[in-house]
């Protein structure tokens, strides 16, 4: 049970680590971020665990276009619910910060909007597979969408962001931005940034896992039913 549970465990202790070093440790004062910069223990691990959700969404999706499976879609889907669950988290989180840093929650900052539309394209996805009653057709159809958020994920995301002004790290940036670049990171944030990171993502896929099992619970029922 413990071999199979380990990484479960695993999560939990990192998730325990983040959250008690996260508040405890003493954290260097940049610019007007003060105390909230103990949010990137949160907020960016929670998108990079998005980022794992969704390329793995996408995987299952091409697995299935390849070789048709039922399988292969109730695993694609629950990704993807699952990469949209923590992309509104790391939305909500990263609007709790902005407010800290620019004085607002949402001030149109191209991050901010790419990231919007990156979140409605997915959101689409899950319309356009409920819109469609027969099961293969939806299949198929989603997987090819979900190929399709992936490609436009990335540039708005990871692309576009960068190539014009923006307060938020990453950007070209604008005369004082006050955001947190990787550079700003002490020794004692990285060792609790990156457990995080893992923490979150790990915590991801256990919420995943349940996801699929509810789906093949009901698939079974159906099927005997």
């Amino acid at each position: 049970m413990i071999r199979k549970s380990w990484w479960k465990i695993l999560s939990v202790i990192l998730l325990v680590y983040t959250f008690t070093a996260g508040f405890l440790i003493k954290v260097p004062i940049i610019g007007n971020l003060y105390q909230t910069i103990r949010n990137l223990f949160f907020h960016v691990p929670m998108w990079f665990a998005m980022m794992v959700m969704l390329i793995t969404s996408v995987i299952y999706a091409i697995k299935y276009l390849n070789k048709p499976s039922l399988h292969a879609d109730i695993y694609s889907a629950a990704y993807a619910k699952t990469g949209i669950v923590f992309g509104i988290l790391g939305m909500i989180t990263g609007s709790i910060w902005a407010n800290y840093t620019w004085g607002e929650f949402w001030s149109n900052d191209p991050k901010q909007l790419s990231a919007a539309i990156a979140l409605l394209v997915y959101a689409a996805y899950f319309v356009l597979r409920n819109s469609i009653p027969e099961m293969d057709k939806r299949a198929k159809v989603a997987a090819v969408y979900n190929i399709f958020s992936c490609a436009i994920l990335i540039p708005t995301i990871w692309i576009i962001p960068r190539m014009v002004e923006s307060l938020h790290p990453g950007g070209q940036g604008v005369e004082g931005n006050p955001g947190l670049n990787g550079k700003d990171l002490d020794p004692g944030m990285r060792l609790v940034f990156w457990p995080a990171v893992l923490g979150w993502t790990l915590l991801g896929a256990w919420i995943t896992t349940l996801q699929i099992r509810v789906e093949q619970l009901k698939e079974k029922q159906l099927a005997n039913g």
